[in-house]
């Protein structure tokens, strides 16, 4: 090999040219890589100061979530995909019928609209839709009421309460602001007109696009498949135009600031009286500063309650108890607490404003007076671990999610097993295969509890009737009708709330467990009333109390005992006597 300072110049020239081309494509590649990350963290960073481009203004008229879908297309896509990969109406399509999968269903809800149709839920874009068209609605009269949670109604409450109070009610009066007051007059108003007449209010109401007139998604037809309300044809005179939205965007968010907050006066009154009480509230830190401040205003959850909060009450607008016929306004049972004996106490001491009282309806088959329960998720969820741990119901049900660098909730609203990763995953540190399995087995136990308490309830209701056969006046049975009561309750609350028992497990079963108790203390008093009367039992001898080991034998023993037997026992009895010996002195 030739030494380098032999070499030809013209090839050392040419090398050391190589070395600095490489070297400035190096630094060229370099310095465009570090260009292409500053660019790419300048650009997340914008996107985390602008979360989203204001493409559509927005207003308090602002139902149509069209607009809000140009401002948050992925928060709006999200909502739309709780359809499922597309709209499903018609009768063809509705969900299986529960009457179907749990016959007793039939007896619990026997002189109630729900013995009619009552079918499994489907996600939030088909809770209008599907309200329009069940039986429930079409067959019997129904309160206006059920629709402060299945339709989009803050406008229209706002605009029946402005008129009653005797001010402008136009639309630029209704876009301007919010106004409480005048929503929970408007909401006072409405809650005991009938469904049909609600409805076709509701239709009339500005929703921020007044030149198109086609909703997200179909409408109810109107009068359902058979073309009713309450058994009755559709009225000539109801509103056949305009739009009614379940709910949207408006009902959680401030069109202004996308903040979250509470729209439904049901829940504002519902939470100022548990504020207001002494119940403990442990999972709500907010109640517990208010109380402990100088309560010279009444708790509002939109100034008091942290974010935190919200992302629970938001769902705990609907998906609650409550009283939603036409006899009194809209109720929220929460003054004594959220526990079930606290609702159903609340219930015990509430009177109809005519001063009547209180019960949801008349049980079909035996006459009594029967609470119904609606479906209390954000009570239940209260006393359990997840609520207790400070996890609201959003972390599981819509949880956060990435688009770039902006982070924001699915609005895919569903249930955590549908997306385990994110729903559970970054608590629970097990594997999607352990965290399923731990969730089906406790709704599979609380599944098996609901059967056995709906067989008791069965037998109970079995039980009164035949003591009504056998000439029982319903004075006679007026305590059976109170533990009638009280087992149905508990029944309808576990049955009616929707997580199987997840939300509390240990407090679902101890609520059925009481259902059980209670229909079968139910069950033993009606027999006596159909039974011969009963013979006494003084005669009969009962066997005083006795060791493990007699001190005599029963000679019936000692009688029947082989001779060779007793021979082995004096063996023993002459050679082990130092065991016996060991055995008296332990």
């Amino acid at each position: 090999m030739q030494p380098a300072h032999n070499m030809n110049p013209r090839c050392l020239r040419a090398g050391k040219t190589g070395i600095l081309v490489l070297t400035f494509l190096v630094a060229a590649v370099a310095t465009a890589l570090v260009t292409w990350v500053l660019i790419q963290m300048f650009t997340r960073k914008q996107e985390e100061r602008v979360p989203f481009v204001r493409v559509a203004e927005l207003n308090e008229i602002s139902v149509d979530p069209e607009p809000w879908g140009r401002n948050w297309p992925h928060h709006f896509d999200g909502w739309k995909s709780t359809a499922g990969d597309k709209f499903y109406g018609g009768s063809s399509a509705m969900p299986e019928s529960k009457l179907d999968l749990q016959p007793w269903l039939k007896r619990l809800y026997a002189g109630y609209a729900f013995s009619i149709d009552y079918r499994k839920a489907r996600g939030h874009a088909y809770m209008l839709y599907d309200q329009g068209v069940t039986e429930r609605v079409t067959k019997k009269p129904q309160a206006g009421a059920c629709l402060h949670c299945h339709g989009s109604t803050t406008v229209l409450y706002r605009k029946v309460g402005l008129e009653a109070m005797g001010e402008d009610a136009d639309d630029e009066a209704l876009a301007a602001d919010f106004n409480m007051e005048a929503v929970q007059k408007g909401f006072e108003e409405v809650s005991t007109k009938s469904y049909e007449e609600v409805l076709g209010m509701l239709k009339q109401m500005p929703d921020g696009t007044p030149d198109e007139n086609e909703p997200v998604f179909p409408p109810a037809p109107v009068g359902g498949f058979e073309g009713e309300f309450a058994g009755q044809p559709v009225p000539e005179d109801h509103p056949t135009g305009g739009e009614a939205h379940p709910v949207t965007c408006i009902d959680c968010h401030d069109p202004e600031t996308m903040a979250i907050r509470v729209t439904r006066p049901g829940f504002i009154n519902g939470i100022q009286a548990l504020a207001e009480g002494d119940a403990p509230a442990p999972h709500l830190p907010s109640i517990d500063k208010w109380r402990k401040g100088s309560r010279s205003k009444p708790y509002d959850p939109n100034r008091d309650a942290t974010r935190q909060e919200l992302r629970s009450f938001v769902c705990g607008q609907c998906h609650v108890e409550y009283y939603c016929a036409n006899k009194m306004t809209l109720t929220f049972p929460w003054k004594n607490g959220l526990r079930m004996e606290d609702e159903e106490k609340t219930w015990e001491e509430t009177t109809f404003p005519d001063g009547t009282e209180f019960y949801d309806y008349i049980h079909g088959e035996t006459g009594a007076k029967i609470d119904k329960v609606q479906h209390p998720e954000f009570e239940l969820w209260s006393q359990g671990i997840h609520a207790r741990s400070g996890v609201s119901c959003a972390d599981c049900h819509m949880p956060y999610q990435r688009v770039g660098a902006a982070k924001f909730s699915s609005h895919n609203v569903r249930s955590p097993l549908e997306n385990v990763n994110a729903s559970c995953q970054n608590c629970h540190h097990q594997s999607e295969t352990e965290l399923v399995s731990r969730v089906e087995g406790i709704q599979e136990r609380n599944q098996a509890l609901l059967e056995r308490a709906g067989e008791a309830m069965t037998q109970m209701l079995d039980a009164i009737l035949e003591a009504k056969a056998a000439g029982a006046t319903d004075e006679d049975l007026k305590e059976i009708f109170d533990l009638q009561r009280k087992s149905m309750w508990r029944l309808d609350y576990i049955s009616s709330e929707n997580s199987k028992g997840f939300h509390a497990s240990q407090e679902a079963a101890r609520i059925l467990a009481e259902s059980i108790d209670y229909s079968r203390q139910a069950e033993v008093a009606a027999l006596r009333y159909r039974a011969p009367e009963a013979p006494s039992t003084e005669e009969i001898e009962v066997e005083g109390v006795v060791g493990v080991t007699p001190e005599e034998p029963p000679a019936e023993a000692a009688d029947d005992k082989p001779a060779d037997a007793e021979a082995e026992e004096d063996g023993e009895s002459d050679t082990d006597t130092g065991d016996e010996g060991e055995r008296e002195g332990s």
